[in-house]
């Protein structure tokens, strides 16, 4: 299980997503990772993408309403740090498409989503939890 639960920011409706974006995760490495051939493997990791890049728009969404609430002082480079993700998932995605097999680019791109998801929770969300609660 990937989520922690000291990557909570105490706003249940940011929490919840973060939390559904990890078990998203946390299934697509499973598969990922698994010694099945990749042919096998490609509609699961089709299914995952489409989540990915539908759900990260409606949770980074909450996340800069909660901010523009609170007036959150860098929200524009939390903003900025959002949208470079999503362009990193619609450039896999494309990449993705036009060679679906490519084994060391799903790795690759599985590995930088655990990343980004990790650091981007336990750090960059974790600033605008301590400006919120003070």
């Amino acid at each position: 299980m990937l989520w922690k639960e000291q990557y909570k920011i105490g706003i249940d409706q940011v929490d919840q997503q973060h939390k559904e974006l990890f078990n998203r995760l946390n299934s697509f490495l499973t598969i990922v990772r698994n010694d099945e051939p990749i042919e096998n493997k490609i509609e699961e990791i089709e299914k995952t993408l489409d989540f990915m890049g539908e759900y990260v728009v409606v949770h980074f969404d909450s996340e800069e309403k909660v901010q523009q609430e609170y007036n959150y002082p860098d929200y524009e480079e939390h903003k900025e740090v959002h949208e470079r993700f999503k362009a990193e998932i619609l450039k896999f995605k494309e990449e993705f498409e036009a060679d679906k097999c490519n084994e060391d680019l799903i790795m690759e791109f599985s590995g930088k989503l655990l990343t980004w998801l990790i650091n981007h929770v336990a750090d960059e969300d974790q600033r605008i939890a301590d400006y919120v609660q003070n």
